[in-house]
């Protein structure tokens, strides 16, 4: 009998894809939280399972796969059905391209104004001496962490983080003209990759980024409309005004 675990956190967005994805092709699964607040991504246990001290981690029959696009694929091609990856080479390669520009640009983004606003607090309290002995514990993380100060970061960090918030919503909003999602006419991994910054948009009070781009706020609609939404978002999995 298969067996599956997630090892996820509840307002961890890349967790929240994979749970939509798990979810969406009705898996059965082991929902193993962590306490980010307690450190406990960077135990040795936790380690020894995702050196990069990152979640989520699913484990498949005992055997790891790390990173949330990675594992998103890897669960469609295990579990194909339904289908969140397209059938033709040239459909995949768009939607991977996607996956590939919201990883690289909105994803780390969207991390300044959540730190900024919610997770950044224990960092701006920290001594310098303090601030560097936690940041040489993240694996991958570290100059992240470094660039909090007592009053959370630079202006110009956040600005250069809500300008490729803007930039990935514009091309959101000009690929969702011609097909009902954003990379096929079918919803597909991009649309999930996209998800939790949206939903950490709207936790913001940012909503109002997509008061002109109706064609996002519809998109959004209709996500929010299929059952794993609600499975992917339940209790302890939001913040701030749009927390359930």
């Amino acid at each position: 009998m298969t067996e599956l675990v997630l090892f996820n956190a509840g307002v961890s967005t890349c967790s929240q894809r994979v749970r939509f994805v798990l979810a969406e092709k009705g898996l059965a699964y082991t929902d193993q939280r962590l306490r980010l607040d307690q450190g406990q991504h960077l135990t040795p246990e936790y380690l020894a399972i995702n050196p990069n001290g990152l979640l989520p981690a699913l484990t498949h029959d005992g055997q790891v796969v790390v990173d949330s696009s990675v594992i998103n694929e890897y669960l469609d091609e295990v579990f194909p059905a339904p289908r969140l990856v397209p059938a033709k080479p040239l459909q995949r390669a768009h939607m991977r391209a996607w996956v590939q520009y919201l990883d690289e640009v909105m994803t780390p983004a969207i991390r300044y104004p959540s730190f900024q606003q919610f997770f950044g607090g224990g960092l701006r309290n920290m001594s310098a001496e303090q601030r560097q002995g936690f940041a040489n514990r993240l694996p991958l993380r570290k100059h992240f962490a470094l660039e909090v100060g007592p009053d959370g970061f630079a202006q110009e960090k956040l600005d250069a983080a809500m300008e490729r918030i803007v930039q990935s919503l514009d091309r959101m909003e000009q690929a969702l003209a011609d097909t009902p999602w954003i990379a096929h006419e079918q919803l597909t991994l991009a649309d999930i990759a996209m998800m939790p910054s949206i939903v950490r948009l709207e936790d913001l009070g940012l909503a109002r980024l997509w008061d002109q781009r109706p064609n996002v706020a519809q998109w959004y609609a209709r996500l929010q409309d299929r059952p794993a939404f609600a499975a992917a978002y339940g209790p302890g999995t939001r913040l701030g005004v749009g927390a359930n």
